[in-house]
């Protein structure tokens, strides 16, 4: 009996390394199935990528002035989608902004867009071309860009 219950032990612990809890399993299954492959445009790991926001003013955030979501959406799909046509992200959000010969911030409502992808000089132009077209659409000074190194996986 000594013998057996000793021969037991040695199999479990031998066979303890090759089991996998249900858990593990399923982790590495959902890492999987969330990982595109075989996708150059939505790698799964990337280098030289950067998250860039654009943030563009609409218009007066107590007025109906500025820009509506329709002459938004024809400038979306004319100016920005052309030039990343793999994907963005779009926010409403609420922003102030004050020029040098202003007395108080101009409270406006306004659109944040996402985009993430490789930092390469035509896709810099591309950033640039989409702030000029703002500007020159609407008359506003600037448009806000904010772009950091980002660590992206599809």
């Amino acid at each position: 009996m000594r013998v057996l219950a000793g021969l037991f032990l040695a199999m479990s612990l031998v066979t303890a390394g090759c089991a996998t809890s249900p858990q593990h399993g399923a982790a590495a299954a959902t890492r999987s199935q969330a990982t595109l492959s075989g996708d150059a445009v939505h790698p799964d790991a990337t280098q030289g990528w950067v998250r860039t926001e654009l943030y563009f003013g609409l218009g007066l955030a107590d007025g109906h002035d500025g820009v509506d979501e329709a002459a938004w959406r024809t400038f979306l799909d004319k100016e920005v989608t052309p030039r990343f046509p793999s994907g963005l992200t779009v926010v409403d959000a609420y922003g102030q902004w004050q020029g040098v010969n202003q007395a108080k911030p101009e409270r406006l409502r306004s659109k944040i867009v996402i985009l993430l992808y490789a930092d390469t000089p035509t896709q810099r132009a591309s950033i640039d071309a989409i702030r000029s077209a703002w500007k020159a659409k609407t008359g506003d000074q600037s448009v806000l860009r904010v772009t950091q190194p980002a660590d992206v996986s599809f």
